[in-house]
């Protein structure tokens, strides 16, 4: 049995998974990325070689990928996020032609052919409105915790309109809304409506095609769920591995080169 590892090293997260040639995964970490990128990456990999059973040598190939992936230093090869949700995405759900990557620091919308290849991509990396970290300083302005976030905006009954594009000031608006008597929960589902509004832009700007699946922490969110697919009109796949999905595409990657390694060269005629 050959094994094959992917280490996303995100802006708040850092994941691992390990995966067997029958494209198993047989381990999968997450831990908080902190201030030593590095580390994080190096104690991720390691958390999941221990949870796998198995020692570093038992492990073919390593690609590293995320924003931090240069800093999976004891890996083969980087690559880069987007081909990595991509093709995590493909793999759980093979007729997926649309990926929606939300993370701490951007989102990227992808479109890829049946083969999983990407055809376009864009990203608003420029500007945190429409990622996790718009949710996070909601979170902190309201004391709620982020696990709490989707829950309680579902509750809401006459939403409020969230005009800042920028995270910035987010905090100051939920503010403002919270002084002038508005419910918690009508705040957040403007929140969430107003990153879904920003995430639906990037998706129709590669053009939408079904399936579409939700990658990234965020995806965890069943309020963000909930408004995209009100805000689209359309169901997305949805992994309970969904923050996974980088680093088992990352693996599935790996294992692609360990695989062709072990092609057998035919003989000259």
């Amino acid at each position: 049995m050959s094994y094959a590892a992917g280490v996303d090293v995100g802006s708040t997260q850092t994941k691992a998974v390990i995966i067997n040639s029958k494209k198993e995964i047989i381990s999968r970490v997450l831990i908080d990325t902190g201030a030593n990128v590095s580390m994080a990456a190096q104690k991720a990999y390691e958390l999941a070689l221990k949870q796998a059973g198995l020692m570093e040598e038992e492990v073919e190939y390593v690609i590293g990928t995320g924003y931090g992936r240069y800093k999976v230093t004891f890996g083969n090869k980087q690559v880069t996020e987007i081909s990595c949700h991509a093709r995590g995405a493909v793999h759980m759900f093979p007729k997926t032609r649309t990926v929606l990557d939300m993370g701490g620091q951007d989102s990227k919308a992808i479109r890829v052919n049946a083969d999983g290849e990407i055809i376009d991509f864009c990203m608003n990396d420029k500007c945190a409105a429409g990622t996790g970290r718009f949710l996070g300083a909601a979170a902190v302005a309201l004391d709620i915790p982020l696990d709490e976030l989707g829950p309680t905006a579902l509750k809401a009954e006459k939403p409020v309109r969230i005009s800042t594009t920028c995270t910035v000031f987010a905090e100051s608006e939920v503010l403002s809304w919270l002084g002038k008597g508005k419910k918690i929960e009508d705040i957040l589902w403007g929140v969430h409506l107003s990153i879904a509004s920003r995430s639906i832009g990037l998706l129709r700007r590669v053009g939408i095609e079904e399936e579409i699946t939700f990658t990234g922490g965020v995806a965890r969110n069943i309020g963000m769920v909930r408004a995209l697919e009100d805000g689209l009109g359309k169901r997305l796949n949805v992994s309970e591995d969904s923050h996974f999905m980088g680093a088992l595409g990352a693996a599935l990657f790996a294992l692609d080169h360990i695989m062709s390694r072990r092609k057998p060269v035919m003989p000259d005629a």
